[in-house]
């Protein structure tokens, strides 16, 4: 399976999750508003795939969105079944995208530097 049709499928199923996120975590203790999809890793064979995904709020709060997302995750498989025309529905994994407070903090400690000098 060639690179350009695997990113063309994680594009794809990061849209479906993305827009499906209210339908499916309606009623949620969790606010869909504060999950962000950031990306989708599917394997090779597209029988997994990796759902990263970022949360405005504290720790506590985050590690409530991946287990509530890990709950949904069936309920976000049968979306992409009915939306995406694929030989297998991927299982989904979901894992917390920390790489954006890493840049903030990298931006923080830059504009610290630029008020030193």
């Amino acid at each position: 399976m060639g690179v350009d049709r695997l990113q063309r499928v994680d594009s794809l199923l990061k849209r479906v999750i993305a827009e499906g996120m209210f339908s499916v975590m309606q009623g949620d203790s969790v606010a869909p508003g504060l999950i962000t999809v950031t990306g989708v890793k599917c394997g090779k064979d597209l029988r997994d795939a990796t759902v990263t995904v970022s949360v405005f709020g504290d720790d506590a709060l985050k590690k409530t969105a991946i287990q509530h997302l890990t709950h949904n995750a069936k309920r976000f498989q049968a979306l992409i079944n009915r939306e995406v025309r694929l030989k297998f529905t991927p299982r989904l994994v979901f894992k917390l995208d920390l790489s954006l407070e890493k840049g903030d903090e990298v931006l923080a400690i830059l504009s610290k530097l630029e008020e030193a000098q």
